[in-house]
């Protein structure tokens, strides 16, 4: 019989999180902060990279910082395929879909800091002595 591992919860020690790096920046992250991506074959034979948000989908993973600058980048250096190791043309619009809608979309009403920062002419630190 194998020793399980016991977690004293009132330990100070802590377990860093998993980090992976972006396919197109090339950045180290936390999980949390990476979207995953997989190849998935259609029925027509054809191969899509789609978004696996709650990283469960079978098969070979890769990690993107989910925003279509970084989809961009990736998609130009077709890092798509070659992170996911499909020797065929892949099609990656799924989640440049599933980034604009589930991230993209949710920054939009995020910056409101912004409007701040242009009625201080500019000046984003509140603090900053002039």
């Amino acid at each position: 019989m194998t020793a399980s591992r016991v977690t004293n919860p009132n330990s100070t020690t802590h377990t860093p999180e998993p980090t992976r790096t972006c396919i197109a920046t090339k950045q180290r992250r936390n999980c949390s902060e990476l979207l995953r991506i997989v190849a998935t074959t259609r029925s027509d034979g054809s191969v899509a990279v789609v978004a696996d948000p709650r990283r469960r989908m079978q098969g070979r993973g890769a990690w993107i910082t989910p925003t279509l600058k970084a989809w961009e980048i990736a998609d130009k250096r077709r890092a798509f395929g070659r992170a996911l190791k499909v020797s065929t043309q892949v099609d990656a619009f799924p989640v440049k879909q599933f980034i604009a809608t589930h991230y993209e979309a949710a920054e939009v009403f995020a910056p409101a800091d912004d409007a701040r920062v242009a009625k201080q002419g500019g000046r984003k630190n509140d603090n900053r002595k002039t």
